[in-house]
């Protein structure tokens, strides 16, 4: 009988153990998630070379390093006028200072950059420094990037809680409600998303759902916040992709792959913020932290 309870325990003990473990192809692709994620951080699109945001007033619009521009961006290689952004409506064009030196050839005269009427969008170059507009509403605006940003340097990559398959959860995606999806920004502009639904999921025993927005044929995208925030992870949330369901609508909602918003790494992003349906009343110990966790 001794023997019999002894067995019994250990088999309880094993049982568990392994349950409680998390595969080791699991936590590979959990590793390659986090590679590329270091990737877009740090690629020439990424948010850790970004130096500036500098939104546009109608008309012209000066740039360089001296005090007496419209837009500064002070740096040792930027020159004192480095030209003019030039807005017309919706049209933004640049156009060098003839003084400049060593600008391409090519950049001679007005460049656009942005014009709706023929679909333009496009980037320019000078030295280690790229820029493009951006449209948040009515607002628009010029990002800015240095390629040789001190913060590429610093960034040692992401911190995370530990990988933990018991928070890959099953999930069902349930139709969205009639009065549609709304997000605030950080600039305070709210807007309607190409709503896709609510993704149903269980945690403890509870259901609890978070409102999805579909960003084309790829993953819903989920921006959502928890107990964690403002502690471990970024004060305003964070943002997670959920797989598309199957033809019955199921699907799983992995919280090891809950990323940190641009935000945490820039001040120069306008990032959105959780609905308030979207903020879950516990806590979820997964994913990336924020550099100032505790």
């Amino acid at each position: 009988m001794k023997f019999f309870l002894i067995s019994l325990f250990y088999f309880i003990f094993l049982l568990t153990h392994v349950k409680g473990q998390t595969s080791a192809a699991y936590t590979a692709s959990i590793k390659h998630f986090d590679s590329l994620r270091v990737k877009a951080l740090t690629e020439q699109n990424g948010w850790l070379n970004l130096a500036g945001l500098y939104w546009l007033k109608p008309g012209d619009n000066t740039f360089g390093s001296a005090a007496n521009n419209t837009l500064v961006f002070k740096h040792k290689n930027m020159p004192a006028s480095l030209g003019k952004f030039k807005v017309v409506g919706s049209r933004v064009s640049f156009e060098f200072d003839k003084a400049v030196s060593k600008f391409p050839s090519d950049y001679s005269g007005e460049l656009v950059l942005f014009d709706p009427s023929n679909k333009t969008d496009t980037s320019i170059y000078f030295k280690q420094f790229v820029w493009s507009v951006i449209i948040r509403e009515d607002k628009i605006g010029v990002r800015f990037r240095d390629l040789k940003n001190p913060a590429l340097t610093a960034f040692k990559g992401n911190k995370r809680f530990a990988i933990h398959e018991k928070w890959n959860l099953p999930a069902k995606l349930l139709p969205p409600n009639t009065s549609g999806l709304f997000i605030t920004n950080v600039l305070g502009q709210t807007t309607a998303q190409d709503y896709a639904g609510k993704i149903s999921f269980e945690y403890q025993g509870k259901n609890y759902v978070l409102d999805a927005i579909s960003e084309g044929p790829g993953d819903l995208f989920v921006v959502f916040g928890d107990a964690t925030n403002g502690i471990n992870t970024y004060h305003t949330g964070r943002f997670m992709y959920v797989p598309r369901p199957d033809s019955n609508g199921n699907t799983f909602i992995d919280f090891n792959k809950a990323f940190n918003p641009p935000c945490a790494y820039t001040a120069f992003a306008t990032c959105p913020i959780p609905p308030k349906q979207n903020i879950l009343p516990f806590k979820i110990t997964s994913g990336e932290l924020s550099d100032n966790h505790k």
